[in-house]
């Protein structure tokens, strides 16, 4: 439990520090974390973690668009990304389900997926410079505002983040189970950590 909590707390931190940096816009590991926390942790409670993460370093990033950019985000952005956060709880549970290598890599695909609809969608329902069209759905998918990097870009930064810590927060947890002498946790039949 503790290399879950230190991984978590490392999480937040550099997505704090990822906001200085325009290149890792979107390349974040709360999302991963929230959906491995369903995956290992067996007490439900803990399952908040990374919704704590993520709220506090929502607070932080907030003030920090405001200052840098002169924008904040609106409670509908929140809403959505919490909306995110609890399917990839529940994608994670499904995973527990059947736990093997090829269903935590295909919950980590379904999450990133997941969020890149649901925030470009909202993005295109509450941005009065999309068309409310087809072709302005599109638009929100594909290349977003001319003066931004395309949202592409973005899913791209969403889409390696989550492989790359998903693999990272699983290894890591893998790893403390070998060194326990306890079975992989991914294996069917095998308990939890935490």
């Amino acid at each position: 439990m503790r290399t879950a909590l230190a991984l978590i707390f490392l999480a937040t931190g550099y997505r704090i520090v990822a906001a200085w940096n325009p290149d890792l816009v979107n390349f974040s590991p709360l999302m991963a974390l929230a959906f491995c926390g369903a995956v290992y942790f067996r007490n439900r409670w803990m399952w908040l973690v990374p919704f704590i993460a993520l709220s506090a370093s929502d607070l932080y990033l907030d003030r920090y668009h405001a200052i840098q950019f002169g924008y904040t985000w609106d409670l509908g952005g929140v809403l959505v990304r919490t909306v995110c956060f609890v399917a990839a709880l529940v994608l994670g549970w499904m995973v527990v389900r059947r736990k093997s290598w090829l269903n935590l890599l295909a919950g980590c695909l379904g999450g990133s997926l997941l969020f890149y609809f649901a925030t470009n969608t909202a993005s295109f329902l509450g941005d009065a410079c999309y068309a409310k069209t087809l072709a302005g759905w599109w638009q929100a998918m594909t290349i977003g505002h001319p003066e931004f990097p395309p949202t592409l870009f973005f899913f791209r930064n969403t889409l390696v983040s989550d492989l790359l810590f998903t693999g990272t927060f699983a290894l890591a947890m893998e790893w403390t189970a070998l060194r326990a002498n306890l079975p992989s946790l991914l294996k069917s039949g095998t308990a939890r950590t935490a």
